[in-house]
């Protein structure tokens, strides 16, 4: 054992007894019928998309240049919309969980606006921050001759604004589920506030952290109405699988289905990988 174990062992206090079971039973008819209810409206949308896909046509409709051109953009875009969150929502979880100051309340509520703000509200709210007539576009217009709507930088900067939440509300969560103590035992060794950070912190909250980049990753993946708004529909610059879906389906309804079924998959995957973390956390 460490230092900085014992250190914490000898500051907790000690707990026992049996853990309580958890009450099983059948469930009373006025709550099973709309469950069921609920249940066929969630579960019937997908199986019929996989009932009306034109699976003998799939390989062509998936092979196509355009299709692969929108699902790489896609992939490179909501990974770097992830990296984007990252790098920023990481130490503003840390700060909405570990520091008090005032106005924390309204700090957090502002970072999850995101969560139930309309994306195409998201996606002029951007226009009106950094375009080029923007609050801040002007300036970056001026004075660097950056221009960020309806490029592919504009792609991933929409895509991280309604991911973000995702991650920092997952790490902020496990933040505050991390004890404390070892930080404080490792600042009472000597070792820094940001060395604590990225020694003992981060490694403790690493599970947090991968279930907040995925689930960011896969908002980013599926974001469609910031991404018009403030980037455009230009194929091969800010076309993504959502929007090539959403044009597909004025087209060519077949290739919207066999785009959904890949955008679902993704989706399947995402549930699939952090299946564990959801039972353990239960």
């Amino acid at each position: 054992m460490t230092e900085l174990d014992k250190a914490v062992a000898a500051d907790r206090p000690r707990t026992g007894g049996p853990r309580r079971r958890r009450a099983r039973g059948t469930a009373p008819l006025p709550l099973l019928l709309p469950a069921l209810i609920g249940l066929v409206f969630l579960v019937l949308p997908l199986l019929a998309l996989l009932l009306r896909a034109p699976w003998r046509s799939m390989p062509d409709l998936l092979t196509s240049s355009e299709v692969w051109q929108a699902l790489r953009l896609s992939l490179v875009c909501a990974t770097a919309a992830t990296a984007v969150s990252l790098v920023i929502g990481v130490p503003l979880a840390w700060l909405l969980a570990r520091v008090e100051f005032p106005g924390r309340g309204l700090v957090r509520a502002l970072v999850t606006l995101p969560l139930v703000l309309p994306p195409v509200v998201g996606g002029v709210a951007l226009l009106m921050a950094l375009g080029r007539n923007g609050v801040v576009g002007r300036w970056l217009d001026s004075w660097f001759g950056i221009t960020l709507p309806f490029t592919t930088t504009g792609v991933v900067l929409a895509e991280a604004f309604v991911a973000m939440p995702f991650l920092v509300i997952s790490v902020e969560g496990t933040l505050r589920a991390a004890d404390p103590r070892y930080e404080e035992a490792a600042t009472t060794l000597g070792a820094s506030r940001f060395t604590a950070f990225r020694r003992v912190t981060l490694p403790l909250i690493a599970p947090g952290i991968a279930a907040g980049a995925v689930l960011a990753w896969a908002r980013a993946l599926g974001e469609f109405g910031a991404t018009i708004t403030f980037a455009g529909n230009f194929p091969g610059r800010t076309q993504t699988m959502p929007l090539a879906v959403y044009l597909a389906l004025q087209n060519d309804p077949q290739a919207a289905v066999a785009l959904s079924l890949v955008l679902l998959a993704v989706s399947i995957a995402v549930l699939a990988g952090l299946r564990d973390r959801w039972m353990t956390a239960s």
